[in-house]
């Protein structure tokens, strides 16, 4: 079993980025557990926390409970060219202290959402870039940018659109075996 943490760069409880990572957990197979990692309550990052020995309980808990996870699948959506701030706050949280990453050579997705038409392509490489940094080997394919996502969905959230469906299956199904090569 292989336990994947998600993390959504959008806090609206109906945004198109939650909807596209709701999609993809259905879309797991049973031997892949796939878990939203809650992002929205934490405290800015500051370093200043961590080095006084003030460290925020809900960090501590983020950082041990990000332990687990044998894979990261990361669906945001794009802010100014560039990933949410949330998203981005999360990722420097699990990173410090420094030598203390928890993201460290797990294996990571990347599947921008945007009700646009250019799929987030500025968030998207914006965060490989970082993941990079972090030592998350990013699966270089299939590259997902979800447009047009406001047409996608139909009531309850559910996806209605075939095509983009097949595409997030085939992306599953590629992300499975990017993590089996990958994973610690």
């Amino acid at each position: 079993m292989k336990r994947v943490g998600v993390l959504v760069g959008s806090l609206r409880k109906e945004s198109f980025s939650r909807k596209v990572a709701k999609t993809l957990m259905a879309l797991a197979p049973a031997d892949f557990q796939l878990e939203e990692v809650e992002i929205g309550d934490l405290a800015m990052f500051n370093q200043d926390f961590d080095d006084e020995g003030r460290t925020p309980a809900e960090w501590t808990a983020f950082r041990e409970g990000l332990k687990k996870f044998d894979a990261f699948l990361f669906v945001t959506p794009e802010y100014n060219r560039s990933v949410p701030a949330v998203l981005k706050n999360a990722l420097d949280i699990g990173s410090r202290p420094y030598g203390k990453n928890v993201w460290d050579g797990k294996p990571g997705a990347v599947v921008s959402v945007t009700p646009g038409g250019l799929g987030a392509f500025g968030s998207n490489h914006h965060l490989r870039q970082t993941l990079m940094f972090l030592n998350v080997p990013a699966m270089p394919q299939p590259e997902a940018y979800i447009a047009n996502a406001a047409n996608l969905f139909g009531e309850g959230g559910t996806l209605t659109d075939g095509g983009t469906r097949e595409f997030l299956q085939k992306f599953m199904e590629s992300f499975v075996v990017w993590v089996g090569k990958n994973a610690k």
